[in-house]
């Protein structure tokens, strides 16, 4: 009798250990830069998003190599986000620096979000009720969020309302350069936009309506053995449910599916994907940090930085454009 239960345990370890690794991705992720070709005889400077562990992702075996003259880990003043910050003299010709880390990322899911709200103080979240300069909470947006949220009470309805609004009225643009700015002056002109502009439209939204929330940058991790990851950045968003903790939406998500699937709003595919990226997000991805008009750390000259999703560099005063990995020189690998 032994030996059919034996064979019945193993079969059923079998079944479930799928499952349970395909809620999970890890893998190597390295970033290389070589600034060597940029103009000589100016000082350069260098920040690098730098993720951490948290509850949904493990980061380990972070090493960083380079001809920098000197190089650390800071956090900005106001959000905490890490930063991987580098320099070189003027007199360098050579400026190349290499960081590499393993991540472990665990797919999220939140399928029974609390419905009765748990008593919370507004002014204890006050960062993440923020308007930011290309989120002004003027009239426009606060007349369409309390549209959007009329006959709705508490948090988890309100944040709710918008998603569905935000998955219904916007588009994604493929035109758009990089992820988009997340301007919502724009946006609420014309809705379309990739993923920091739709996170960006839904958070601000939210905000109007009094619930806290934020935008969250990462990278996208590959599902082949090794890939090119340089332009994979993609931002998604938060919103804090009182007594529950931060619940992960990505309406960008759904949209971007609809686009490269050619599905229709209605489709029963596109309510599966609004079920699922309505408090989960797959596994895919590492979160870099958060935070818009970022004051870097040391502080970079000129504006505060839109947000630290892509490196960012400076040749004396001047910035690089992230946008242009090329003409920046940085690549990011992933290995699995």
């Amino acid at each position: 009798m032994k030996k059919p239960i034996l064979l019945l345990l193993l079969a059923a370890f079998l079944s479930i250990t799928p499952q349970a690794v395909a809620n999970q991705v890890a893998g190597q992720i390295k970033m290389d830069f070589d600034l060597s070709q940029q103009s000589q005889g100016q000082e350069v400077k260098l920040w690098i998003p730098y993720p951490v562990s948290d509850q949904n992702q493990d980061i380990s075996q972070v090493k960083v190599s380079g001809d920098f003259a000197e190089s650390a880990v800071y956090t900005d003043k106001v959000f905490k986000t890490p930063m991987l910050y580098a320099r070189w003299d003027k007199e360098a010709t050579s400026r190349k620096l290499s960081f590499s880390f393993a991540a472990a990322r665990d797919e999220v899911s939140h399928p029974d979000l609390p419905t009765m709200e748990a008593a919370w103080e507004p002014t204890d979240y006050a960062l993440y009720l923020t308007p930011t300069s290309l989120a002004p909470l003027n009239e426009q947006l606060t007349d369409l969020a309390a549209r959007i949220t009329k006959g709705k009470e508490g948090v988890l309805a309100k944040a709710k309302a918008i998603y569905d609004w935000t998955v219904e009225n916007t588009y994604r643009n493929p035109d758009t350069k990089g992820c988009g700015t997340g301007n919502i002056c724009a946006l609420l002109k014309d809705p379309g936009g990739k993923c920091a502009d739709i996170s960006s439209l839904y958070v601000a939204l939210a905000r109007a309506a009094g619930v806290p929330s934020r935008e969250v940058f990462g990278i996208r991790l590959g599902k082949e053995a090794t890939q090119d990851i340089t332009t994979w950045q993609h931002c998604w968003a938060e919103f804090f449910l009182p007594g529950h903790g931060w619940v992960a939406v990505d309406p960008a998500d759904v949209r971007k599916k609809m686009l490269v699937e050619k599905l229709e709003l209605n489709a029963a595919k596109t309510n599966e994907y609004r079920d699922y990226f309505w408090g989960g997000v797959d596994a895919y991805r590492i979160r870099l940090g958060e935070g818009r008009d970022l004051v870097l750390n040391p502080a970079q000259h000129g504006e505060p930085v839109n947000y630290l999703m892509y490196p960012f560099a400076q040749v004396g005063d001047t910035s690089l454009d992230w946008l242009e990995p090329a003409n920046f020189k940085y690549t990011i690998t992933y290995n699995r």
